[in-house]
């Protein structure tokens, strides 16, 4: 891993080699300290991952979680065929192609989502 900071409105983690069970936990806790400073964007590059487990998928999804709440976009660059696959049959694609809300992220349940004034 390493992360490019030149850009402070969107600060760039190459993740490299595997992203699994044994190595997720320093990405996550970088992930956490550059969304702790409200980037409007976070940018991740695979452009050399060569594994994914869902420890890993699931620091995909803490980012975006994370970036929903603090108003950051989590992008990702150069995304190999298989993280694209993986990213499609879990739902994470879908959930990185929602726009940022105001309000934490969208659950899905109607009786979350506020009303607009009359």
């Amino acid at each position: 891993m390493a992360v490019d900071r030149s850009n402070p409105d969107a600060p760039l983690i190459r993740v490299t080699g595997d992203l699994a069970y044994t190595t997720a936990g320093p990405l996550r806790n970088e992930v956490d300290r550059i969304l702790a400073e409200l980037p409007p964007a976070l940018v991740f590059d695979f452009a050399d991952l060569h594994f994914i487990d869902s420890t890993g998928l699931g620091v995909i999804v803490h980012a975006w979680r994370e970036g929903q709440t603090g108003g950051t976009v989590i992008e990702l660059r150069t995304v190999p065929r298989f993280l694209e696959t993986i990213l499609d049959l879990t739902g994470v694609a879908g959930l990185l192609a929602r726009p940022v809300t105001d309000n934490g992220p969208d659950t899905g349940d109607p009786a979350e989502r506020p009303v607009a004034p009359a």
